[in-house]
């Protein structure tokens, strides 16, 4: 066996044996049993594995977290980023946050290509943006400077990402279709759907697969559509209300994003307060709104496994961690009134 950088007497107390064992084994020398040469051998191995721990305990990680998101997002993806960073072992993760509201393709890929730029070195970059080819080839480019990427919440096609962090866009499409048509049954009438951003790839496969699941489900139901205003209460809820003076007949609302403050009020002015409406996250909109019934259910994910799932695979692609970096959609949670978290219901 070769010689290690562990002492003997290191690897005599981890396996076991004695030092004179351990040493005739080390050198290949005979008298060694089968067993001791196997004891030898895990020991090393545990040796080796925490020399690397206590190395990487000394290390720092900077992952800087972009989004191009509303404010009540940014503030929880803030709190949930801050909230997985001490869970992460073996090394010190820190994070930066770069954020913007309903910025131009353009504008994000600018925040992108400013990473790890200006001497701050960066290991990492976890994004939230719009699904653009600016976007893309900034991803591209970063991944040249050797910082890869995790897309949270929505993707980013061709991007060479590492990995996809969020929830799994096409299951929650399909649970809302099922939950509406459940709800209605045969009562007829179209759907509104609302949209925070039609550039954002999450919500574009939450809708192909509402529409796809509900024409299974309910065939000839029409789905009407609204939004594309970055989630903005005021915005959606004059994009939800000119729908509704077209169509005073809407017995549903699926939103795939935010805004639902605004969408509930058009529907109360409309005179529709009341009717099947679902939404997406448990943030401090849409408890309220949950609890006072105005929202039916909430599809929710929990964003703080998001970001741990999202910050273990950045460790991963830096070899910090063992194993590939790996895509880890997360089942959408139907939430109800009566089943709300514990940790939410203060």
């Amino acid at each position: 066996m070769a010689r290690t950088g562990h002492r003997v007497r290191d690897v005599a107390e981890q396996s076991g044996l004695s030092t004179a064992t351990v040493d005739r084994v080390l050198h290949g020398r005979t008298g060694a049993s089968p067993r001791a040469v196997r004891a030898v051998e895990q020991a090393l191995l545990e040796l080796d594995r925490q020399a690397t721990q206590l190395r990487l305990a000394r290390r720092t990680v900077f992952v800087d977290v972009v989004l191009d998101a509303p404010g009540r997002f940014r503030d929880a993806v803030r709190d949930a980023t801050e909230e997985a960073l001490p869970s992460l072992r073996p090394a010190t993760v820190r994070a930066r946050f770069r954020m913007g509201g309903g910025e131009s393709p353009a504008a994000v890929a600018a925040l992108v290509d400013a990473v790890g730029t200006g001497g701050r070195v960066s290991h990492g970059l976890v994004l939230k943006a719009p699904d653009d080819p600016l976007v893309a080839a900034a991803v591209r480019r970063a991944a040249d400077r050797g910082i890869p990427t995790v897309t949270l919440v929505t993707d980013l096609a061709g991007s060479g990402r590492v990995a996809y962090a969020g929830l799994d866009n096409a299951a929650a499409g399909a649970t809302a279709a099922h939950l509406l048509t459940s709800a209605l049954r045969d009562r007829p009438g179209p759907v509104l759907a609302t949209v925070s951003h039609r550039a954002f790839l999450g919500e574009q496969e939450r809708l192909v697969a509402f529409e796809r699941r509900l024409a299974a489900d309910a065939p000839g139901r029409e789905v009407l559509r609204a939004g594309d205003v970055h989630g903005a209460d005021d915005a959606m809820a004059e994009a939800v209300a000119a729908v509704l003076a077209r169509r005073p007949d809407v017995v549903g609302v699926y939103s795939m994003g935010g805004g639902n403050a605004g969408t509930a009020a058009a529907l109360g002015r409309a005179g529709l307060a009341g009717i099947p409406f679902v939404g997406h996250d448990l943030d401090a909109d849409n408890l309220p709104l949950l609890r006072s019934g105005v929202l039916t259910a909430v599809l929710h994910h929990d964003l703080r496994a998001d970001l741990r799932t999202a910050l273990t695979q950045l460790l991963r692609a830096q070899h910090l961690l063992p194993g590939a970096p790996t895509s880890v959609p997360s089942s959408p949670q139907v939430v109800t009134p009566w089943n709300i978290p514990p940790r939410l219901r203060g």
